[in-house]
């Protein structure tokens, strides 16, 4: 039982079990689009729960520099940051996605979630793992992993702009400074109050409301205006 492990070896071991996940897909490729879906479903609730026993079991040896000089550490602050952060992170991609289109011309919508959405369509199972599952391992690994791993070199706010702009690259969605902004709010988050949980619940939070409004506009037959 990997107990007493240190926060270099916690964090490769998530950074590790979130590219086996990651890649998951491709092992159920050869069998129907359902036991796809299915299958990837299952192993992003295993990787995230995995992640969730590695992080409680290691959490007296495993600390990060950012858990160390939080200040608003009380459950007070994770629960009230964290709600918040909910509809803050949803303005700031609001936000972000308005400039971005104003300078692009770009489509103001994400083909990262677009898809997202069509395979919920075909396989409402699939909503586990983008409002829990994925988003719990994201956290673990681009906030609390990433960051532990480097911010002892960098200092926290290089390793945050290092991690957000890989969360930006991973989503693999074209609106790089979206992502890019999304991941370094969570970011702030986790280092207000050193405890990841703050900004799981925001990132648990918005995927879910996005997810519930991208449903409600297909079942209502909504178009967005272009």
């Amino acid at each position: 039982m990997p107990k007493n492990m240190s926060i270099q070896k916690v964090s490769l071991s998530m950074v590790l079990l979130y590219g086996l996940v990651f890649f998951s897909p491709y092992i159920f490729s050869p069998f129907s689009s359902d036991i796809v879906i299915s299958g990837t479903t299952f192993t992003y609730i295993l990787g995230a729960g995995l992640m969730i026993w590695l992080y409680i079991i290691n959490k007296n040896t495993a600390v990060t520099t950012v858990e160390k000089e939080a200040k608003l550490t009380s459950p007070v602050f994770i629960y009230l940051l964290g709600v918040s952060g909910i509809f803050l992170a949803m303005i700031i991609q609001a936000v972000v996605f308005g400039i971005e289109t104003a300078i692009t011309g770009a489509e103001p919508s994400s083909q990262n979630t677009q898809n997202i959405i069509a395979v919920i369509l075909a396989n409402p199972l699939f909503i586990l793992a983008t409002t829990i599952g994925g988003p719990i391992m994201e956290e673990f690994v681009f906030r609390r992993s990433l960051i532990g791993l480097t911010e002892t070199y960098t200092g926290f706010w290089i390793a945050a702009i290092i991690s957000s702009s890989l969360f930006s690259v991973i989503h693999q969605d074209g609106h790089f400074f979206v992502y890019f902004f999304m991941g370094f709010f969570f970011a702030l988050l986790y280092k207000m109050t050193g405890k990841i949980w703050t900004s799981i619940i925001a990132h648990c939070g918005m995927n879910t409301l996005v997810v519930i409004a991208q449903l409600v506009m297909h079942y209502a037959n909504i178009e967005l205006p272009k």
